[in-house]
């Protein structure tokens, strides 16, 4: 059997960092991608600087469910929460290029996390008689915020900034859903900016991934759980229905394809060498 010339370090070098830099390119556009945290609004659950990982492609066969993080657009009505200057110079901006392409920059001023609290249909207010938020009447017991990190029951509601705990009553509309902050003294949301389209959803963050010693994933608290099981639908809506995305389907066989590249074999001819 003749075997292929290997290649020497110095071309063989640079190919690698090719690949590996498409391969964390499609990733970073079909699957997974790392979001950094810019502020103090979902205290304590993420601080600020954590940097979590999205799950970019589960959206695309379900809607989402309350209790669950997920990074959005917003729509104009939503204020960007945190603006730094950033620099202009060559350098920096070939950096931040770079970084949007695999996925470790910052987040654009129009993207937010927030927690889903309503979904279409669900009628959401604070508060009740212990001070808690109520969807469709039933308070929730959010044990994942904590002390300190309420805002103020007694001051009024100001449709203009999230400074109060109390606002009125909210019906979510059709294909929108209702989000906030887990810190609620400090968040700007849906309190006074409005419910969000579920269309605008990048994905949902399910794990805490630096720094190391705040590894954890994000789960749904068994309180939305619970509630789950005795409200399954929205206010009895039926859930939108999604297929997956064609990229989805395609993204396999690109990986297969550079990684066949790689070696010098066709797809074909990789396949046809299994162990009898």
């Amino acid at each position: 059997m003749i075997r292929r010339k290997e290649m020497p370090l110095w071309q063989e070098l640079p190919l690698l960092l090719i690949v590996a830099f498409c391969l964390a390119v499609l990733i970073r556009t079909f699957l997974v991608q790392a979001f950094y945290i810019p502020s103090g609004s979902m205290q304590s659950t993420l601080e600020i600087k954590d940097r979590v990982l999205v799950n970019k492609v589960v959206y695309d066969m379900r809607d989402p469910v309350r209790g669950e993080i997920v990074v959005f657009r917003g729509t104009d009505n939503w204020a960007p929460e945190v603006t730094e200057e950033v620099s202009n110079s060559f350098v920096a901006k070939l950096g931040r290029t770079v970084g949007d392409l695999v996925g470790v920059s910052r987040p654009g001023e129009r993207d937010f996390i927030k927690r889903v609290i309503g979904l279409p249909g669900d009628k959401v207010a604070c508060c009740d008689a212990k001070g808690r938020i109520t969807v469709n009447g039933v308070g929730i017991d959010e044990s994942y915020i904590a002390e300190g990190f309420n805002s103020d029951l007694n001051q009024p509601p100001n449709p203009n900034q999230c400074t109060s705990r109390r606002f009125t009553e909210v019906t979510v509309p059709a294909g929108e859903m209702f989000v906030m902050g887990d810190h609620r003294e400090v968040s700007q949301d849906a309190r006074c900016q409005g419910p969000v389209p579920i269309d605008n959803v990048i994905g949902r963050a399910f794990v805490i991934v630096w720094p190391s010693s705040r590894f954890t994933s994000l789960s749904v608290p068994d309180v939305w759980k619970t509630y789950a099981e005795n409200h399954p639908t929205a206010a009895g809506l039926p859930e939108r229905k999604h297929s997956p995305s064609t990229e989805l389907f395609a993204l396999p066989f690109l990986l297969s394809g550079a990684l066949s590249a790689r070696s010098g074999l066709p797809f074909s001819i990789r396949r046809r060498r299994l162990p009898s």
